[in-house]
């Protein structure tokens, strides 16, 4: 016998950081939620692309990582309770006679909710792969397009491919960490912070990192592992290289999967929102942080917190079309604090 579904007021689709956030703003106000993403842990991009990279643009944090931005969030949403459904992804989304909306995962859980967030980032994103004929054989083992563990290139040779922002990154972070990087790129133009590319000429400058000019156009592989690599310059020139691992930063493929099914309105694989409500075209279904488009979009996590807000009100007027939805602060509400946990300040 099946299961029966879930039913809940709110799910939320992707526990990226915009996604854990509108667990907060609908905690507030007293909207439990059921949470669903197709990693294994919390996180998203920020633990899946950056865990280590820092960020410097959430108000009132001068700095922090990818992972304790995360961390600080879910300890933020606690109090709420919400629950998690991670290593899945929502397949089907249909909206029922009753107005309710019925969606199943690739695990076969079934929710029945009556509001549905989708968290989802840039979508189902994938890595964009080096294109050389039988490389692929390593990947997960020599050849990686993400990095979880550092520490396990320290005293490898590395060469590391790609001219943006996370190429840099990495090749200045595991320089002095491997026994030497290589950095990759087609042409001596990068697409990057200034700043990130004066540090990784003066490393290679001071011999601390090489840049080669050129494209990998092929491997030599022994027993089963990758020895070198083929690199190829503009003129034709071709130098064996040899390494231990390969990191690969061609930057994301973003594709928005089942979504594109759902019969939402989208527009350059984006979903459309309304800003006054972040309700998508379908009613009940709202779209926040990177996978929603409007005028004036920007790509950031402020943005998506600030969608965050106004999507939660937007839902509980859903929920409770006749009752007065209060805005109140967590400053001076009694009721808010005791949501949280805390206890009320007494203001003399």
């Amino acid at each position: 016998m099946s299961p029966q579904p879930i039913e809940t007021d709110a799910v939320i689709i992707g526990a990226g950081p915009v996604g854990l956030f509108q667990v907060f703003e609908l905690g507030l106000l007293e909207i439990k939620t059921h949470v669903i993403d197709s990693l294994p842990i919390p996180g998203g991009q920020c633990v899946e692309l950056y865990p280590d990279k820092p960020i410097y643009d959430i108000p009132a944090i001068p700095v922090c990582t990818g992972q304790e931005l995360i961390n600080n969030l879910l300890k933020q949403i606690e109090p709420f309770g919400a629950q998690f459904h991670l290593g899945q992804e929502v397949t089907t989304l249909h909206k029922q006679t009753d107005g309710r909306l019925h969606l199943r995962t690739s695990l076969g859980t079934e929710f029945i909710s009556k509001t549905v967030f989708i968290a989802a980032g840039v979508g189902a994103f994938q890595p964009r792969p080096l294109r050389i004929e039988g490389i692929d054989q390593f990947e997960g083992k020599q050849l990686f397009y993400h990095i979880k563990d550092p520490q396990k290139f320290n005293d490898h040779r590395i060469v590391i491919c790609g001219g943006g922002d996370s190429a840099l990154d990495w090749a200045i972070h595991l320089t002095g960490k491997a026994r030497h990087v290589t950095l990759i790129h087609r042409r001596d133009d990068f697409k990057a912070n200034p700043k990130s590319i004066s540090t990784m000429r003066a490393l290679c400058a001071s011999g601390q990192m090489t840049l080669l000019i050129g494209q990998i156009t092929g491997f030599v592989a022994t027993d089963e592992c990758l020895r070198t690599i083929e690199v190829t310059d503009i003129d034709g020139n071709i130098q064996n290289l040899p390494l231990d691992d390969l990191l690969v930063f061609f930057g994301l493929s973003p594709k928005l999967g089942p979504i594109a099914d759902w019969g939402l309105e989208i527009d350059r694989k984006q979903i459309a929102v309304d800003t006054a409500s972040f309700q998508t075209s379908l009613p009940g279904v709202f779209a926040v942080g990177d996978i929603n488009t409007y005028p004036g979009k920007k790509k950031l996590i402020l943005s998506g917190f600030h969608e965050t807000a106004l999507a939660a009100f937007a839902a509980a007027e859903y929920l409770n079309p006749e009752k007065l939805i209060q805005l109140q602060y967590t400053t001076t509400s009694p009721k808010l604090h005791k949501a949280l946990g805390v206890k009320s300040p007494t203001f003399e």
